[in-house]
């Protein structure tokens, strides 16, 4: 409630500064055109994802997943580095939040070992995962109109170098904080089937289907639609009780909404000009750092997406448009509004019973948010 709360109180301020600077109707429809497509993403992967659990994929993926590690939970550990990696560079990273963290924790229960490393190494690369591809992250598919229409695999030679090393980064880190409770083993127990084997079947079908679709050219909020609404006929027959309104994530679509509309109308009052000044000019590797860290400061503030679209205009070029790509992208880590996939991904927790503290979260966020923004924005300048 807190969240939504928020979201209102940032729509109201938002629709009071654009009243008072005057802001165009046509400006605001543009930003509604802009962001409607995404906010519609949220609420349909995240109905996708809630089905999805009440049919107990995620469970059953996760015991046959613990398979694979052979008792040692480093390894376990591993594949769920890749698997975090592939689903954010191919699927993006709300995707990423949103289903992979339901798999970690109740892989992590089902071992018997501490949930909060694997939920973290989830929630790290879901963000500093998303330099790879565009639909890696929707602030790339607005990055990439800027650039000339360079498509997916131009886009991947540009930013291979940074995305590779924002990976590393927080992996090494997360190696060394969590290393005793990596380095354990574990004993495998036994699981069960599905509790109803036709709604399993019908999402396990549903999330396969998806997957491709999502990486399919088409805009992500189509598929994700289409499977929420598949899976929502399903249920309605046979488990009608789970469709509740409670499904929705209205909370962050309104708290979403309410921060796009409030740095937009900032953006009337000076904000352009300030982080303009801020981020200064020219693209030698200083003046990269620069643009990264004005972008990781200001999604940490604000959230990554609005400060993508504050901040785009010190993008005047290639180089330095992927430094604020990194910035606002890989910098999130430290406030938890800082990107909807933090947000989602915190969702998914509390629904699972899962807690961590906002305080050990922003304090690791800031030990690994300026190691990682810095070493691949460094690594970028370098290597051009």
């Amino acid at each position: 409630m807190r969240t939504g709360l928020v979201g209102v109180g940032l729509l109201i301020v938002g629709a009071i500064l654009a009243a008072v600077t005057g802001t165009p109707a046509d400006d605001l429809a543009a930003l509604a055109e802009r962001i409607w497509p995404v906010l519609l993403f949220v609420v349909a992967i995240t109905v996708v994802t809630e089905l999805a659990a009440e049919a107990e994929v995620f469970r059953v993926v996760a015991e046959r997943l613990a398979r694979l590690g052979r008792g040692r939970t480093v390894v376990l550990w591993a594949f769920i580095v890749v698997f975090a990696t592939a689903s954010t560079a191919f699927l993006s990273l709300d995707t990423t939040a949103v289903l992979l963290t339901p798999v970690v924790v109740l892989l992590a229960r089902h071992i018997g070992v501490n949930p909060i490393p694997f939920a973290l190494t989830t929630v790290w690369l879901a963000n500093t995962g998303s330099l790879f591809l565009p639909v890696s992250n929707l602030t790339n598919l607005l990055a990439e109109h800027r650039l000339d229409g360079i498509g997916a695999l131009g886009f991947a030679a540009l930013t291979l170098v940074p995305a590779l090393v924002a990976v590393l980064v927080p992996v090494v880190v997360l190696a060394i904080v969590y290393r005793r409770e990596l380095a354990r083993t574990y004993t495998l127990s036994a699981g069960g089937p599905a509790g109803d084997p036709v709604l399993f079947r019908w999402s396990a079908t549903v999330l396969v289907l998806l997957v491709p679709a999502l990486v399919s050219g088409l805009d992500v909020w189509i598929p994700a639609l289409a499977a929420a609404v598949v899976l929502a006929a399903v249920f309605a027959v046979r488990r009608r009780e789970v469709l509740r309104p409670g499904l929705l994530p209205w909370q962050l679509v309104v708290f979403a909404a309410g921060l796009f509309l409030a740095v937009d109308a900032a953006r009337s009052l000076g904000l352009t000009e300030i982080v303009e000044a801020l981020a200064g000019s020219g693209s030698s590797p200083v003046d990269l750092m620069r643009v990264a860290g004005v972008g990781a400061v200001g999604a940490n503030l604000i959230n990554n997406l609005p400060a993508y679209l504050a901040f785009e205009p010190v993008g005047t070029s290639p180089d330095r448009l992927v430094a604020l790509l990194i910035g606002v992208n890989a910098g999130p880590l430290v406030t938890p509004w800082a990107s909807l996939a933090t947000l989602l991904w915190h969702e998914r927790l509390r629904g699972l019973g899962v807690e961590i503290s906002w305080w050990r979260f922003a304090g690791l966020g800031l030990i690994v948010a300026p190691l990682t923004v810095g070493a691949a924005t460094l690594a970028f300048a370098l290597l051009r």
